[in-house]
């Protein structure tokens, strides 16, 4: 049984056992190959089975390092969700034992209505990303296909986004260069598609870093593609790390805080929804501090 100590501890400790194991096999391999010189048979023999137990030890060392690395992202993601799921309950339960002891005047309890509702959402919003996820991983292409007018479907992710985060026109906006909306259909599931236009915006604007200028495009970038672009001006990715923020349970060192709660589900939420319906996503920042671009293309409906 590998020992297990921190995180980083682990995926060391696995490394070097299987460095040091390979070493003795080498050690030993070339020991015996210089006693044994003279024994052609026996030489071929020994420099197989050394590739075969080499190969072995070096396959056996990456499994234990991929294993151990998901185990963290693993219970990285248990720690997020159980808070996710116990900070907005522990609040609704305040606010209604405080309603149930005292009398408090009608604006108070307006406020403590509006307080429990938006943790209502927050909490409906975390149910349904693990849902989602689980959906995704479960079937390989959309289930309920039809045809959906993106045009539509990504005005009303921003107006719902808009009213959600309380921002204006001016900090979260829509532009789209498709003046027909019949040349903006593609068929889908219309669910999965809103999922994962709502996840870009959400992120965009939980990573503006305060100053929230979020800009959502509708291109059609190919004659048989169309584009969902979604540009921030927030604290941007380190590049070393946008080929990672599309996997599941990832979330950046430089991205967590306090103000930045999430499961790190929903850009994976994202890619998935792109594999699931022939298109892809993609991300990309000129480094920390100089925003985001996110993209999502999806083929355009053949007439």
């Amino acid at each position: 049984m590998l020992p297990v100590g921190t995180p980083k501890r682990s995926v060391v400790l696995a490394s070097l056992l299987g460095a040091t194991l390979i070493a003795v096999a080498v050690a030993l391999n070339i020991s015996w190959i210089i006693l044994n010189w003279r024994t052609g048979i026996l030489l071929v023999v020994g420099v197989v089975s050394f590739a075969v137990l080499i190969v072995g030890l070096l396959l056996n060392t990456g499994f234990l390092v991929r294993e151990i690395r998901r185990s963290e992202r693993h219970d990285a993601f248990i720690n997020v969700v159980t808070h996710e799921l116990k900070t907005p309950l522990a609040s609704i339960q305040l606010y209604l034992q405080t309603l149930q002891r005292r009398d408090v005047d009608s604006s108070k309890r307006q406020a403590f209505i509006e307080i429990m509702l938006a943790d209502s959402d927050r909490l409906q919003s975390t149910i349904d990303q693990i849902l989602l996820a689980g959906k995704m991983g479960a079937t390989r292409r959309p289930v309920n296909q039809s045809d959906v007018d993106l045009r539509k479907l990504v005005a009303d992710c921003v107006d719902v986004a808009g009213t959600r985060h309380h921002l204006s026109g001016e900090q979260l906006r829509f532009t789209t260069r498709i003046p027909d909306a019949r040349a903006a259909i593609v068929t889908g599931d219309l669910d999965e598609i809103r999922a994962a236009v709502s996840n870009l915006i959400d992120n965009a604007v939980k990573y503006s870093d305060g100053v929230v200028d979020v800009i959502v495009e509708l291109t059609k970038p190919g004659a048989h593609r169309l584009a969902i672009v979604v540009k921030d001006r927030g604290v941007g990715i380190d590049p070393a790390e946008l080929p990672q923020v599309f996997r599941r349970f990832y979330r950046s060192p430089n991205l967590r805080g306090p103000t930045r709660k999430g499961t790190g589900l929903g850009l994976s939420i994202v890619a998935a929804v792109a594999r699931r319906h022939g298109g892809r996503a993609s991300a990309d920042s000129e480094g920390a501090g100089r925003g985001s671009t996110f993209t999502l293309e999806l083929p355009l409906k053949l007439s």
